[in-house]
């Protein structure tokens, strides 16, 4: 059975954004959409007093409108919706669990100061054991292409680059195949990142590259990348990589490389280096700043 794209929905200008982005996205990879709303079960105020619709029917205007957007955009996809009661977190990560990937929306002021993600992004990018897309409000089909011939947006012209931000010290296959699958769906280009930084003397083991000159250091790093590539690289020969190693932290290059990208991806550990549920230090600050969608791809 085909696992679902699903996009987490609220009726805010962020979640329809993301409904969209999931839609297209479902249509690429040729799997059905799921919208999830998950509805708080207590009575709210509406104007001074309690309102006294049930769930169900507070539900219903953001499914509603996110389906209607969806239809609008991805006429073709095969959609159907969820209510889910209780806290959103929690629900949508019991919907993560059967699903391809959760796409959720992020409060996105511009693409030069990034994303401001709530709680509840966050919160399930930081624990959800699948892929989670992160999408800013605004983010329209155009944003992924490039722009046509007179600079306007268009849908025609080639998909923008998919960004990958790879840690060679521990390369993981479901970060690496989810990167290359989404820029085969697109036909795009896959830009590979690795930035790496000077060891101490004392920290050396065997194997490890040693205390060289920079740009042979970089060479070194260059052909490690390449290596661990040329597997996938067979497997997608269709897919155009480019390899980008640079010396420094990963998050600035990656969100220079974010910037004209229409995707990027950066993976996030399931076996936490520190307690409680982090997404890293590399994909809290590409949430933060990129101005294109995050994909946060979970692994050992």
């Amino acid at each position: 059975m085909l696992l679902p794209v699903i996009a987490g929905v609220d009726g805010s200008p962020e979640s329809l954004a993301a409904a969209c982005w999931a839609a297209r996205e479902a249509d690429r990879r040729r799997l059905p959409l799921r919208l999830v709303h998950a509805s708080d079960p207590r009575p709210r105020r509406t104007g001074g007093a309690f309102g006294t619709a049930g769930p169900g029917e507070r539900a219903r205007s953001p499914l509603r409108q996110a389906r209607d957007r969806v239809r609008a955009a991805c006429p073709g996809v095969p959609l159907d919706e969820q209510q889910a009661e209780g806290d959103a977190t929690a629900a949508l990560l019991r919907a993560a669990e059967q699903s391809e990937m959760l796409v959720l929306g992020s409060r996105g002021l511009s693409g030069f100061t990034g994303f401001l993600v709530g709680s509840v992004a966050l919160g399930v990018a930081a624990r959800a054991r699948r892929p989670v897309v992160l999408v800013r409000a605004g983010e329209e089909a155009a944003d992924e292409h490039l722009p046509a011939a007179g600079g306007g947006g268009s849908t025609t012209t080639r998909y923008r680059d998919v960004v990958l931000g790879v840690d060679l010290d521990a390369p993981c296959d479901e970060l690496i195949e989810f990167a290359f699958e989404s820029a085969r769906t697109r036909a795009a280009r896959l830009r590979v990142v690795h930035a790496w930084q000077q060891s101490s003397p004392f920290g050396l083991g065997p194997g490890e590259i040693g205390l060289v000159d920079g740009p042979l250091r970089a060479r070194e790093w260059h052909g490690f990348l390449t290596a661990v590539l040329q597997v996938w690289r067979e497997k997608y020969p269709e897919v155009e990589v480019v390899e980008t190693v640079t010396e420094g932290r990963a998050a600035h290059p990656l969100v220079r490389a974010a910037s004209a990208a229409g995707l990027l991806v950066v993976g996030r550990h399931l076996t936490g280096r520190s307690p409680g549920p982090r997404t890293g230090p590399v994909a809290h600050s590409v949430i933060q700043h990129a101005g294109c969608p995050v994909a946060v791809v979970p692994h050992e």
